[in-house]
C-alpha cells in the first residue's frame, strides 16, 4: 500500500478548519446576482476537482520541453517520452499495483472502462450493481457483437445485504468479471474491495474497480485488496488536463481489442495484415497525453504525499458538519443507500422539499458563490429506485475545501428555505437560472453558451 508522509498543514490545524492542499482558483472571487462578490466555494469537487497548484506548476514545467514521444531523436521527444513512461511507475505506486501490473493511459474513467470492456473475452458475462455510475454500466452493453452479457442486480439497502446479493448472483451463472465502484458518486458510500476480490475470485470471475470517485479521497490498494484492475481520471484527481488510467493484470489487456487503432499501437503493419503490440502500447493509439500524464502524476504525488491519515480526517469533519448541518434546515433530507458502510468520502446528496434540485443549485451559485450539483448524476438507475426521478442536489468536498465553506453553504441553504430566493429564477433550455442575471462574465467567455451547455446526465 502507499505510504504517506506528514504532512504540516495537517499536523499544526484541526481537520477541516483549512485547505490540506492549496488548488488553483482557492481564493477566486466570483460575482452575485445580488450584487458584488464573493470567493468562490466549490463544493463539486466530485464533478471535477480543481488543478492543485503543484499540478499546474508541473506542467508549466514540462510545456517547454513538449514534444512527440517513443520515436523522437531530439532532446525535447527524449524528456517527454520519459516524463510518460516514468509516470506510470508514480500512478502504479500510488494505486498499489502489483510489480507485474500494467498501466494504460487513456482519457478518463469512462475510457479506462471501455478499454477493458474490448478485452473481456467473447462470450463473457459482466455483472455490476445499480448504483453505479454509467461509466460502469454502460462501456459492457457495447459488447454484445462478441457475445459478452451484462447482468445489473440491485443493490441491498445496506453492505452486508448487497456482499450477499453479489455472492447469489455470482453463484448463479458463470461470471467473467464484477464491475463495481469503490465508493458512490451519489453519497460517498465504499465497498469493501477486498470482500469483493476474494468473492469475485471464489466464482471464476474477476474485479474491476470504477475508482474516479474513491481515489480521490482513500489509499487504494491494488495488491494488498487483489483487485485485478481500477480504473482513475485525473479530472477527479486535481489534474484536470484530460488524461486517466486503466492499472491491472495484463493478460486480458495483451489479447483484447486494441481501443483506439492506429499508429502507436502495432508493430508492424502491412497492406493486408496488422500485429498488434502488446499492452499499454495496444491501447494508445495516435500521439498521447503528455500534459495530461505529467499533470495525472504529479497529482499522485501531491497526494501520496499528504500524512497517513490526513486526508480521511480532513473530509470527515467537512462530512461531519455538513450532515449535521443539513440536518438541522427544515425539510431537507439526506440521500443514503448502504447502511453499515464501513466509512463515506466526502460526498453528500441531499433534498430539499417543495424546491426543485435545480433551483437550490442556481440560488447557492448566483445568490451565494456556491458551487454544488444538481440532477440525476449519471446514476439514473439508482435515482430511479430512491424515488427521485427529478434528482437530487450534491455537494461535495476535497483537499481543497475548508470548513468555511461547508458553513456558507449551510447558510445559503437555511436563507432559502426561510425566505426563499432573493431574485425571480426561470428555467431556460432545462436549467433554472436568474430571470435577469447581472453578473459580469469573464472578458475571454461566451456567456451566451451557457443554456446550451446543459446536459441531463452530469457526472
Amino acid at each position: 500500500m502507499r505510504r504517506r508522509r506528514a504532512s504540516a498543514a495537517a499536523r499544526s490545524t484541526a481537520p477541516g478548519s483549512q485547505p490540506l492542499l492549496p488548488v488553483v482558483g482557492g481564493d477566486e472571487e466570483v460575482p452575485l446576482v445580488t450584487g458584488g462578490t464573493a470567493r468562490y466555494v466549490n463544493l463539486d469537487v466530485a464533478a471535477s476537482a480543481p488543478a492543485l497548484a503543484w499540478v499546474a506548476e508541473h506542467v508549466e514545467r514540462v510545456l517547454p520541453l513538449y514534444a512527440s514521444v517513443h520515436r523522437g531523436a531530439g532532446y525535447a521527444s527524449q524528456v517527454s517520452t520519459a516524463v510518460l513512461e516514468g509516470a506510470r511507475g508514480t500512478v502504479g505506486g500510488f494505486l498499489g499495483a502489483r510489480e507485474d501490473d500494467v498501466v494504460v493511459w487513456t482519457r478518463n474513467t469512462t475510457d479506462a472502462l471501455a478499454v477493458l470492456a474490448g478485452c473481456v473475452p467473447d462470450g463473457g458475462s459482466v455483472l455490476a450493481l445499480d448504483l453505479e455510475h454509467h461509466a460502469n454500466l454502460l462501456p459492457w452493453r457495447t459488447q454484445a457483437h462478441r457475445g459478452v452479457t451484462a447482468r445489473v442486480v440491485e443493490a441491498a439497502p445496506d453492505v452486508e445485504g448487497t456482499v450477499a446479493v453479489l455472492e447469489r448472483a455470482l453463484a448463479a451463472e458463470p461470471t467473467s468479471l464484477l464491475a463495481v465502484t469503490g465508493a458512490s458518486n451519489v453519497t460517498g458510500e465504499e465497498l469493501p474491495l477486498g470482500r469483493l476480490a476474494a468473492l469475485a475470485h471464489a466464482a471464476g470471475a474477476r474485479l474491476v474497480v470504477d475508482a474516479a470517485q474513491l481515489a480521490p479521497h482513500r489509499p487504494v490498494d491494488v495488491a494488498g485488496d487483489d483487485v485485478d484492475w481500477v480504473a482513475v481520471s485525473g479530472h477527479k484527481l486535481y489534474a484536470p488536463f484530460g488524461a486517466g488510467a486503466l492499472v491491472g493484470r495484463r493478460d486480458w489487456l495483451d489479447a483484447g481489442t486494441p481501443h483506439l487503432a492506429g499508429g502507436g499501437a502495432v508493430e508492424e503493419v502491412g497492406s493486408d495484415d496488422v500485429r498488434w503490440a502488446a499492452a499499454p502500447a495496444r491501447h494508445e493509439g495516435g500521439t498521447p497525453n503528455v500534459l495530461g500524464v505529467a499533470a495525472l502524476a504529479a497529482a499522485c504525488e501531491a497526494l501520496g504525499a499528504l500524512g497517513e491519515g490526513a486526508l480521511e480526517a480532513h473530509e470527515a469533519a467537512l462530512r461531519e458538519r455538513l450532515v449535521d448541518g443539513l440536518a438541522q434546515v427544515p425539510g431537507v433530507r439526506v440521500v443514503r443507500t448502504l447502511d453499515g458502510a464501513a466509512s463515506a468520502i466526502g460526498v453528500v446528496t441531499f433534498t430539499v422539499e417543495g424546491l426543485a434540485p435545480g433551483l437550490v443549485a442556481a440560488v447557492l451559485s448566483a445568490e451565494h458563490g456556491v458551487g454544488v450539483r444538481d440532477g440525476r448524476f449519471c446514476a439514473h438507475p439508482l435515482l430511479a429506485r430512491l424515488g427521485l426521478p427529478a434528482g437530487a442536489v450534491r455537494a461535495s468536498v476535497g483537499v481543497g475545501s475548508r470548513a468555511a465553506d461547508v458553513d456558507r453553504l449551510l447558510d445559503g441553504l437555511r436563507r432559502l428555505v426561510a425566505e426563499g430566493p432573493a431574485v425571480a429564477y426561470t428555467t431556460v433550455d432545462g436549467r433554472w437560472a436568474p430571470v435577469e442575471d447581472t453578473r459580469e462574465w469573464p472578458s475571454w467567455g461566451d456567456p451566451t453558451a451557457r443554456p446550451a451547455a446543459a446536459r441531463p446526465c452530469g457526472g
